[in-house]
């Protein structure tokens, strides 16, 4: 006899619904980044906030105080200096997906098998589209594209509510990486070369221009504020071939074969953790003449240099968890949904005089093509 889906009682929807968020939350990468105050990359938002305008994702991002004080005896009360403060509300909204097997002949497996096995499909999908949607998020893509250049095809991603506050980086947050001069501020895509490869100098002089514009990094627990960057896989092979970073890490990290040079995984060096992603934007799929360079022919990537409140992510609620029969209960269909929504903060910074992205930098950098 075929077990009936819709016979589950909402309490074991419940468990499976959460079951599958967790699977999802232990299969993303951009969740051991996330936090639930301002000293986190990714500020995890999930409960509402009452608002005049009713009940909103929000997170606050702090300004630095911008007068001097007063001297002496001089009066204080009255010359008291307001704290700049900024409410960034992230909008949320629901994704969905489903599977439905063929039939009862088809299947040959016990329900509880394709339950078994459609938790886990769609656990996999939901981190890697919150993985996705994160990196587009930050790096400022519009979710028509996937993360490595190429265009989607029938996607709904593009019409999700949060989808319209995805900005490119702003001015002093857009740098490109010129083998010759090094950080170039505010520089198009177009005037990258093929020699503009990622070095080790590449993060010295990205950490400096994060500190001298006051972009606050992640304290530890030690006391110590660091960095985070992200790059691709490729990019990260070319690093690994740089001498002065093989220098710096071997001078980093303990010595014997848990030295993070030989098993391949995130390091930290000088304040900075360097990370290998997939998702990290790149041209690795774009079509020729819509990559790099004056004629768009050269393969790269964003690095994505973050500090605290890079990004901020609204996580609202348990997931959805729905089963259906069809045709007669021959065939079986499970669908998942969940409230979620990404925003990259933004500021006034006093030390810009303008509005910028508050917590992460772009560096637009060459990869060999050989290398893809």
């Amino acid at each position: 006899m075929l077990t009936n889906f819709a016979a589950l009682t909402s309490e074991q929807k419940t468990v499976w619904s959460m079951d599958l968020w967790e699977m999802a939350r232990n299969m993303s990468f951009v969740n051991k980044f996330m936090g639930s105050d301002e000293n986190s990359v990714i500020q995890h938002v999930t409960e509402l906030k009452k608002t005049e305008k009713g009940n909103r994702a929000v997170i606050t991002l702090l300004a630095d105080l911008v007068g001097d004080g007063v001297a002496g005896d001089r009066t204080l009360e009255g010359n008291e200096e307001a704290m700049m403060t900024s409410d960034q509300v992230i909008r949320f909204d629901q994704i969905r997906d489903a599977v439905r097997n063929k039939g009862r002949m088809s299947d040959q497996k016990t329900v509880v098998s394709f339950r078994n096995n459609a938790r886990n499909r769609l656990a996999y999908w939901l981190s890697d589209r919150v993985d996705q949607m994160a990196f587009l998020t930050m790096a400022g893509i519009s979710y028509t594209m996937y993360p490595n250049g190429a265009m989607r095809v029938g996607s709904d991603l593009q019409y999700l509510e949060f989808a319209a506050d995805v900005t490119p980086p702003t001015d002093a947050r857009r740098l490109r990486w010129d083998a010759t001069d090094g950080l170039v501020q505010a520089a198009a895509t177009t005037d990258i070369v093929a020699a503009d490869k990622v070095t080790w100098n590449t993060f010295v002089q990205l950490k400096a221009y994060a500190k001298e514009r006051y972009i606050r990094g992640v304290r530890e627990s030690s006391g110590q504020e660091v960095y985070h960057a992200f790059l691709t896989p490729t990019a990260m092979a070319t690093l690994k071939q740089d001498e002065d970073y093989i220098l710096n890490l071997r001078h980093a990290q303990e010595r014997g074969d848990k030295n993070e040079l030989f098993t391949g995984t995130s390091v930290k060096i000088d304040g900075i953790y360097l990370h290998e992603y997939r998702h990290v934007p790149s041209t690795r799929g774009a079509a020729d003449g819509d990559k790099y360079g004056a004629a768009g022919d050269v393969d790269g990537c964003q690095i994505l240099f973050c500090g605290a409140q890079a990004l901020g992510m609204a996580d609202i609620g348990s997931p959805y968890w729905d089963e259906e029969g069809f045709d007669y209960e021959n065939q079986q269909g499970i669908s998942v949904g969940k409230m979620i929504g990404f925003l990259k903060p933004k500021f006034y910074t006093i030390y810009e005089k303008a509005v910028e992205d508050f917590g992460v930098i772009t560096c637009y950098v060459a990869v060999d093509a050989n290398d893809i």
